[in-house]
């Protein structure tokens, strides 16, 4: 809402900077962070409180893991994600122009996620119940938003046409420029739902999925920047998106939250996002990446989420296959603190950030490369 104060830019003139997205992407980041550290000892806090003996965070098939980490993660609370949410919303609302369009679905897509994730810890914290929502339940509901979702954006003005294209990597025009209705749908599943269940098997380590986030924010901040300027969209041939200039503002909040709640999140950790935070925050990176069409590259921004999946799917399989396992443990993340000669917790983690970064990198090079 900060925005229209550059309607009194006659009177004041310095106010005009509040017209410019990149003022607000910087000034939406800082608020986020500040708003993480103020209200993030009160939360824990609180937290502490609703959430003190915790379940068990290992499975009783995870010995190893049990023994490594010892009962200090026992003892931390979760769903902070809450704080995630809290200062990312807040921010948004402070720095985005609240009439955009495209910017409600990313918003909402992210909250409904999170609170999916967050029935989630309840019954698992609070009652005690460490199963909390079953599988099938969690991706019913993920499924029934997405289903509700992907039927606002076909019919939105802005997003009606370009949600119908498949665009793909290296090439300049859509691979295929009207899919199916229901093949729009499973697309958006898949990217979806995907990136939100591949953030929260990221989430094992003190910090890991959140400095992961943020870089993967930082991209899209860019990517969003520049499929809402028609000037760049054109020079990069792709796909330009009215009014997304406002989904990096809400990227850039996104990247302030998570560095704001990595000051309480890195090792040792005084507090865990729970799937109240990992669903969120890939729920609505997901959504950014499609209602800005960088739907594929995400597998690559996101790399380290993707790798982590590809790491129990494959472990899973092939056990069910030959009762062999590929890795040590999965995710892929534990394989590493496990194997014959294991890295430190914080070794995985600040290894798995540089990768990440490289990740982003490269994703950004594929919008020049066409």
């Amino acid at each position: 809402m900060l925005y229209y104060l550059h309607l009194l830019a006659d009177y004041v003139s310095y106010l005009r900077v509040f017209q410019y997205i990149t003022v607000r992407m910087v000034a939406g980041a800082g608020t986020a962070f500040l708003i993480s550290l103020l209200l993030g000892p009160w939360l824990i806090r609180r937290l502490a409180r609703l959430t003190s003996n915790n379940a068990p965070r290992y499975k009783d098939d995870l010995p190893a893991l049990e023994t490594l980490h010892g009962d200090k993660k026992k003892q931390t609370p979760t769903m902070g994600g809450l704080l995630i949410i809290t200062a990312t919303a807040g921010s948004c609302l402070l720095w985005a122009v609240p009439t955009c369009p495209v910017l409600w679905p990313a918003l909402l897509t992210f909250g409904v996620m999170g609170a999916i994730g967050f029935a989630d810890d309840f019954i698992k914290t609070v009652h005690k119940n460490p199963k909390g929502l079953s599988g099938r339940k969690k991706l019913l509901l993920q499924a029934l938003w997405v289903a509700g979702l992907t039927m606002v954006l076909l019919i939105m003005p802005e997003t009606r046409v370009t949600v119908r294209k498949l665009m793909v990597p290296f090439l300049k025009a859509p691979l295929i420029a009207e899919m199916w209705l229901i093949a729009v749908f499973l697309f958006v599943a898949v990217v979806i739902v995907g990136a939100s269940n591949a953030v929260n098997l990221t989430d094992g380590l003190d910090g890991l999925a959140i400095g992961c986030a943020a870089s993967v924010a930082l991209a899209y901040m860019v990517m969003a920047y520049v499929a809402g300027h028609a000037k760049f969209a054109d020079y990069l041939q792709i796909p330009y998106v009215p009014g997304s200039g406002e989904l990096a503002v809400l990227c850039g909040c996104l990247l302030g939250a998570c560095l704001g709640f990595l000051w309480f999140n890195c090792h040792p950790a005084l507090v865990f996002m729970g799937d109240t935070g990992s669903l969120a925050l890939g729920g609505a990176l997901g959504c950014v990446a499609v209602l800005i069409k960088q739907e594929l590259v995400l597998a690559v921004v996101g790399g380290v989420f993707v790798l982590e999946a590809l790491s129990v799917m494959l472990q899973v399989g092939c056990f069910k296959w030959k009762r062999r396992r590929i890795f040590a443990c999965s995710p892929l993340h534990h394989h590493f603190e496990l194997k014959p000669t294991p890295w430190s917790e914080t070794q995985v983690t600040v290894r798995f950030w540089i990768i990440s970064i490289i990740f982003a990198l490269i994703g950004l090079l594929l919008l020049k490369i066409r």
